[in-house]
């Protein structure tokens, strides 16, 4: 019998003597590897966890039958964890620092993990959420990925029935979104069953909107021990378990599961305030709370069933641990932050010394929260000082007890994120267009700017808001945009206007060229019909209107796109959705 903890090369080596041919030639493959992610879920919104409200059985049980971290840790949101998952790099090396308005794009200068597997014979895919750049080129199927079926940012609005894209063309999907989405991995799995494959779950569940079927929400309706809104997100969390079930049911079926690295985590703490296994604060802190989040790598035969490490690791040592796993030396443009966590897995403690975690949350240059983490302490914004071991809830601030770990971690933490931001730079990429493989390209407008008395219909300007409270022809909203060629543009604009606004003449230059049109259909003015149970957190879909303003010429290279409103006859302009630009 091959020992569970016996390292990779030296379990191959072994195979052909202890199997048969047929049993050799399947584990010398180079094994799939599955990486789920939900979005959104706590380390406590597993029944794993002792959550006394939730019950999680395929995620408990994936947890039991692989290798569990217990100190696993992400970024506090939800677009710098996907892009340290990724590349294997801390996110601000590559550009990420929020999570909207051009802040989440991942430079195309990074290598992300299916840019590393392809080349080594994968069959690579996303399902689900990317929330790592709106444009091409800095989207999946332009990053690796042979396969995207999803959506590109942050949140989406439609849990039903989502309308989605496969590699920048629409897909009208039918059911309920986690439910669609493990249908897609499940038939990407059934197509490359007999290669290699890389298949990336990016589920976007529990996070909000507040949709969920009834059947799942109808056992928590009447609990009266639990806010609704938690008891909304515990429904989601249940459906996503079972769709994790199904997938891994499948896994099963196909005769894979022992060919397979099933990796599981989440993305950040949970949204809101709500059972934590006593870690402190929840998404959006850079404390335990909003970072601590679920581990769980199982591959039957080579990591032993039902071990807990409590080791600290992170989203940045994925990428090296999965190339490890798999045996694939990656053409490794820029080095990597993170280490391959196979040694830990395998009980050599000698050759893991205690390390440095940065965490940072948010926001430019300095102005962000930030953490560093070792085996024993977190330092948070360079003042606060825990225990972890003694003090897994972040109660007792131990700086003045510790004066000289407080002082270098400290100094540690201001060395790494000076350089870290001089590389990020904290820079709003101009918006690429012009490009065949994706045209139109469409500017939206949590990426502009705006001048005057205008404002996002949302207050935040989150992903699928909207420019709203257009009074004046002074008010206007700009783009920075990058042509990759000099073309002509078909411009058009998505819109709401009111039956008494209509006639606003409106007006789009860009690099001394420009065209008018007025606006000449009204729209409704009330939101789609959804399926909220809950409060609405974002903006919602509307009844956009699309209306052609006319065709000009743009020069290769950076420029500035403008809207105005050059003439107002009512008491409003329209609201804002979208600039489209058709390359023709």
């Amino acid at each position: 019998m091959i020992h569970p903890l016996m390292h990779r090369r030296q379990f191959l080596g072994a195979i052909p003597a202890a199997v048969g041919l047929r049993g050799a030639q399947t584990a010398l493959r180079k094994p799939n590897v599955i990486l789920i992610m939900s979005d959104d879920q706590g380390f406590g919104d597993l029944s794993l966890h002792d959550n006394p409200y939730l019950k999680t059985p395929a995620m408990d049980r994936l947890a039991g039958q692989g290798t569990e971290f217990r100190r696993f840790y992400v970024s506090p949101v939800c677009a710098p964890t996907r892009a340290s998952l990724l590349t294997g790099r801390y996110h601000l090396r590559g550009g990420v620092y929020g999570v909207t308005a051009g802040q989440e794009t991942l430079r195309t200068s990074e290598a992300t993990l299916a840019e590393a597997l392809r080349p080594a014979g994968y069959r690579t895919a996303l399902v689900g959420k990317w929330h790592l750049g709106e444009h091409y080129p800095y989207v999946p199927h332009a990053q690796g990925f042979d396969e995207f079926t999803g959506f590109r940012t942050g949140h989406w609005t439609t849990y039903f029935d989502p309308p989605l894209e496969r590699n920048g063309k629409p897909y009208q999907a039918k059911g309920y979104i986690a439910d669609v989405f493990t249908g897609e991995g499940i038939r990407f799995m059934e197509r490359n069953r007999q290669n290699p494959f890389f298949l990336y779950m990016a589920y976007n569940t529990p996070h909000t909107p507040y949709q969920v079927p009834d059947s799942f929400y109808e056992p928590y309706r009447n609990n009266s021990a639990l806010p609704k809104e938690t008891a909304i997100i515990y429904s989601m969390i249940r459906n996503l378990d079972g769709n994790i079930g199904r997938l891994l049911g499948r896994l099963d079926e196909l005769q894979l599961a022992n060919d397979t690295i099933v990796i599981f985590l989440t993305d950040n703490g949970p949204n809101g305030r709500r059972y934590n296994a006593g870690l402190r604060a929840s998404k959006g802190s850079v404390y335990e709370g909003g970072t601590r989040a679920p581990f769980f790598i199982r591959w039957p035969g080579h990591i032993e069933a039902g071990k807990k490490i409590d080791t600290i690791a992170a989203h940045i040592d994925v990428y090296p641990t999965v190339l490890d796993l798999c045996g694939v030396k990656a053409d490794q443009r820029l080095p990597l932050d993170g280490r391959s966590i196979v040694p830990l897995m395998h009980d050599n403690a000698a050759a893991w010394p205690d390390r440095m975690l940065f965490t940072y949350q948010h926001g430019r240059a300095g102005r962000g929260q930030g953490a560093v983490r070792t085996q024993r302490f977190n330092l948070i914004n360079k003042t606060e000082l825990y225990d972890i071991g003694a003090d897994p809830s972040e109660q007792n601030n131990v700086a003045g007890k510790f004066p000289v770990e407080t002082a270098t971690l400290a100094k540690a933490y201001t060395e790494w994120f000076d350089k870290a931001s001089r590389e990020c730079r904290f820079e709003h990429l101009p918006i690429p267009v012009g490009y065949w493989e994706e045209n139109p390209a469409t500017l939206t407008p949590p990426q502009c700017e705006m001048e005057g008395t205008v404002r996002f219909y949302g207050g935040s300007g989150w992903a699928h808001d909207w420019v709203t409270n257009w009074t004046a022809t002074t008010d206007a909203v700009h783009w920075d945009i990058d042509v990759v060629e000099r073309a002509r543009f078909r411009v058009r604009l998505r819109y709401l206007c009111a039956e008494e606004n209509i006639g606003v003449k409106v007006k789009v230059e860009a690099a001394g060229a420009s065209v008018e049109s007025s606006i000449t259909e009204p729209t409704p003015m009330m939101a789609r019909p959804a399926r909220d149970i809950g409060p609405l957190k974002e903006a919602p879909e509307m009844f956009w209107g699309e209306t052609p303003i006319g065709v000009f010429s743009l020069p290769k290279g950076q420029t500035r796109l403008t809207v105005r409103a050059m003439a107002i006859p009512g008491k409003m302009a329209m609201d804002l959705k979208a600039v489209v630009l058709e390359r023709v």
